[in-house]
């Protein structure tokens, strides 16, 4: 029941959250300068004011900014984001069909991140708790300072020129080859390939953090009463890190891991800028520069839910390593 409880709590809060993040996005967009009818005028050639008007009236723009809040909000609860008088189609399905790269390449920047990030922390805080090899720990956070401290679209630039350009063992840009036909593993492998490169770019700033803050949640855990009690009943080193201080360590590391993917979804856009990867925050830098508003709307709430999906992940999360949690 208190499971349940902690659930349905954190799902109402989530919900208000959505809610809120909806109705501030698009006031935001409304005071943003520029008219999307006489851009869209000028583009087709025309300045005649009464085909602007007639623009302006078909998307709905000539109406008071609460009723069209009013009626975006009432389209939203029917799971309808609206028309793109870009591309001419809805919504929902320009956002539907650029998802599904766009989790793909987060999901392998995450898992990435967080299993490299996890395993450097902890070779580098058990290198620092024993006192072997004490070069091993100052090289391991000095490289990831080093990638931390280093700007995501530097690292992705480096990464096609080396090992696309002058290697050629990667390709640098697009989700697939273009044109190639392939099918099953072979589609599958081709996909993998172009993964690789987007991944390690996104990955890296993520992993630098979780490993710096694996080593110092290790090495708080490490200096604890019980850890030294276990020490002093003979437990090896190893079955010390692994049972007993990785697991009070992950805390802070879950925690903040649940909050980084939010901002993972944030770079996911200049990622899949820099390599042409067909996501959804390739799709909304698009929107932003051909003043797509209604599409801008669209992708801001799907990755603002996504952001707030991750979050209540991170809470369920916690409360399965910490049940404490729920009764806070």
């Amino acid at each position: 029941m208190k499971t349940l409880s902690f659930l349905f709590s954190r799902i109402g809060k989530a919900v208000f959250v959505v809610l809120g993040v909806v109705i501030v996005n698009f006031l935001l967009i409304r005071l943003a300068p520029g008219d999307p009818a006489a851009v869209m005028a000028g583009e087709s050639g025309s300045s005649d004011p009464a085909y602007v008007d007639q623009l302006r009236h078909d998307f709905g723009l000539d109406k008071p900014v609460w009723m069209q809040l009013f009626i975006y909000l009432r389209g939203v609860l029917r799971f309808d984001l609206g028309f793109s008088y870009r591309e001419r189609l809805p919504v929902l399905d320009l956002i539907l069909d650029r998802l599904p790269a766009t989790l793909l390449l987060m999901g392998c920047a995450f898992v990435f991140a967080i299993v490299l990030g996890l395993l450097v922390g902890v070779i580098s805080s058990r290198s620092r708790y024993q006192g072997r090899l004490p070069w091993l720990d100052s090289v391991l956070m000095t490289v990831s300072l080093l990638i931390y401290a280093t700007p995501q679209f530097w690292l992705a630039l480096l990464a096609i020129i080396f090992f696309s350009l002058q290697l050629d063992w990667l390709p640098p840009f697009g989700m697939e080859t273009v044109g190639a036909g392939l099918t099953g593993l072979a589609h599958a492998k081709d996909v993998a390939l172009h993964l690789i490169l987007p991944t390690v770019s996104l990955g890296c700033f993520f992993m630098a953090v979780y490993a710096r803050l694996t080593r110092a949640s290790m090495l708080e855990v490490l200096g604890m009463d019980f850890i030294k009690t276990a020490r002093a009943k003979g437990v090896p080193v190893g079955e010390i890190v692994r049972h007993h201080a990785l697991r009070n360590a992950l805390l802070p590391v879950v925690t903040f891991a649940g909050i980084q993917l939010g901002q993972m979804a944030g770079g996911a856009v200049l990622t899949e800028t820099v390599f042409g990867w067909p996501g959804i925050g390739r799709l909304l830098f698009d929107a932003l520069m051909q003043r797509d508003y209604q599409l801008l709307l669209g992708v801001f709430l799907v990755t603002s839910t996504m952001v707030v999906v991750f979050n209540l992940l991170t809470d369920l999360v916690l409360r399965f390593v910490d049940p404490r949690i729920a009764e806070a």
